[in-house]
């Protein structure tokens, strides 16, 4: 059914969906943000009257609006990769999930491509209720649309609601609300579009004291900010609380990512929270014998906390989630790796059986093959797995990105914790110092995003899905020369699409919002 492909074939075709994903959540979070923020501006535009919120709102619906254009580009890309680079992947799980994405495309965009029509030339076209009723919607749209594509990764996360058909070779889904209401499912959604909201007041207060800096549009910079700071700290704080349900149900549910997210290796009770390490670049692998940290300052029981809800918890670590034998919740006692592996090659054998005797019309043997695939059907994907060192994510890229995002988000609080005090209490329009941190912190929001997002994505390896499929028998059997050759058209094209889009935002912004209609 699935056969092993060329290693630069894997590697290239990651890379690809890589840069497209990376490229796409570029424009995403802003989106999400902006949403929020030009949908409370016009609002208080409806309540008041004042066209001044009117003016406000506007302007940055311009910038929503090309940022918009090009994300929608780029997510096109992602979901036709699925088909072209991952084709083993869609057969396998198309049933499932491919769901999530058709009801997004039905669903989200078409309502996000109805009103933002309305939203951008409804102007004095149709009543104020009706409009800001249309921007709202816009806002929904685009967040509903999130839903569903966080839907579809948690499930690549954490697999439930689906049966394997051992005749059609597919996995189909038996329970659609346990697939678009899983726990993970929740926790990512929420923690992701909250990071979005966080994004786009960092951008809104950036650009507003770039403003404040060059002494222009001063009540508009002011008015914008207060606006923004507001949902940012109110976002950061909700991202921080999601935050800690998204770690937990990592805890629960993808052990490994956990214990990369730490360098932790070696399991305890008690086990205590790296606040600050560095990794010792000799450690190649789990059983070299070398301690995996230069340098590192713990917070006591802290991890078992967080990761069971229990201070004395026993956490696994590397070591044991490879070679089992711990005691699990359920009374029972963790596989090794290599026992994994064993009984994923049973199921396989006995889904070739299955076959077989299904072609010959040996009911007897098909239904004994069908009984000992059903038992070991959990660790099919590990049948595919060569050495069971090749289990463990790329623990310095996942722990440095996790304590990247975490560390920044702290900063964040801070940042518009300040940012309020200084436009409340103080003047910011003359505080020119902290213009220039607002304008530098719009990158590290971008940064934090991406960071979040390798964390989940890197820390998941070697697995396509969780346990289930791994990458080296989800992608298409292509010429590795052909995906070498999308990847750099690819690479052009975005960051052709990224100049255009950062050179028409920025000559939007030099320019400010329109003084009449």
């Amino acid at each position: 059914m699935l056969e092993q492909i060329d290693s630069s074939l894997i590697d290239w075709s990651r890379a690809q969906f890589a840069l497209t994903a990376i490229y796409h959540w570029i424009f995403v979070p802003l989106t999400l943000g902006l949403a929020v923020i030009m949908g409370l501006m016009e609002t208080i535009y409806y309540r008041t009257g004042n066209d001044f919120w009117k003016r406000t709102a506007r302007f940055w619906m311009k910038l929503f609006g090309i940022n918009f254009a090009i994300g929608v580009a780029t997510g096109i890309i992602l979901e036709f990769e699925f088909g072209t680079n991952w084709s083993n992947y869609s057969w396998f799980v198309g049933d499932i999930f491919g769901a999530p994405l058709a009801i997004e495309g039905i669903v989200a965009f078409f309502m996000e491509a109805t009103f933002i029509a309305v939203m951008f030339f409804g102007w004095n076209k149709v009543s104020r209720g009706f409009h800001l009723a249309s921007t709202w919607l816009t806002g929904l749209g685009a967040t509903i649309s999130a839903w569903w594509i966080l839907v579809a990764n948690a499930w690549m996360q954490y697999p439930v609601g689906m049966e394997f058909n051992p005749d059609t070779a597919r996995n189909e889904m038996v329970d659609f609300l346990a697939v678009a209401t899983s726990p993970m499912a929740v926790n990512k959604f929420f923690h992701t579009v909250l990071s979005g909201w966080v994004l786009g007041a960092i951008f809104v207060v950036g650009v507003s004291c770039w403003y404040l800096w060059k002494r222009r549009e001063t009540k508009f910079a002011l008015s914008s900010v207060k606006i923004a700071a507001w949902v940012g700290l109110c976002a950061a704080i909700l991202s921080a609380w999601t935050g800690d349900g998204s770690a937990y149900q990592v805890a629960q549910k993808q052990p490994m990512k956990l214990a990369a997210m730490e360098g932790y290796y070696e399991g305890q009770t008690g086990a205590g929270l790296v606040a600050v390490g560095v990794l010792n670049p000799a450690k190649q692998r789990p059983d070299d014998g070398v301690e995996p940290f230069l340098f590192r300052v713990e917070l006591p029981k802290m991890l078992s906390l967080l990761a069971e809800r229990d201070a004395n918890a026993f956490v696994p670590g590397i070591h044991d989630l490879l070679k089992g034998g711990y005691p699990l919740k359920d009374g029972t006692v963790a596989l090794s790796a290599e026992e994994k592996i064993a009984r994923g090659q049973t199921a396989i054998a006995a889904f070739a059986a299955y076959r077989e005797a299904k072609a010959v019309g040996n009911e007897v043997d098909a239904e004994v093959a069908a009984m000992t695939l059903k038992e070991n059907m959990p660790y099919f994907g590990y049948g595919y797995i060569r050495d069971v060192n090749d289990l463990v994510p790329n623990v310095p890229l996942t722990f440095y990105t996790f304590r990247i995002m975490v560390i920044l988000g702290g900063y964040f609080l801070l940042f518009f914790a300040v940012i309020l005090f200084l436009v409340y209490k103080k003047d910011l329009s003359q505080i020119r110092w902290m213009h220039w941190v607002a304008i530098f912190t719009i990158p590290l929001g971008y940064l934090a995003g991406q960071a979040g997002w390798a964390v989940a994505e890197c820390g998941r390896q070697p697995w396509t899905i969780q346990d289930m499929l791994p990458v080296n028998v989800a992608i298409s059997n292509l010429e590795v020369g052909s995906v070498q050759t999308t990847f750099f058209i690819f690479l052009a094209l975005f960051t052709v699409l990224l100049i255009a889009e950062v050179g028409i935002m920025l000559k939007a912004i030099r320019k400010g919002p329109e003084n009449r209609e």
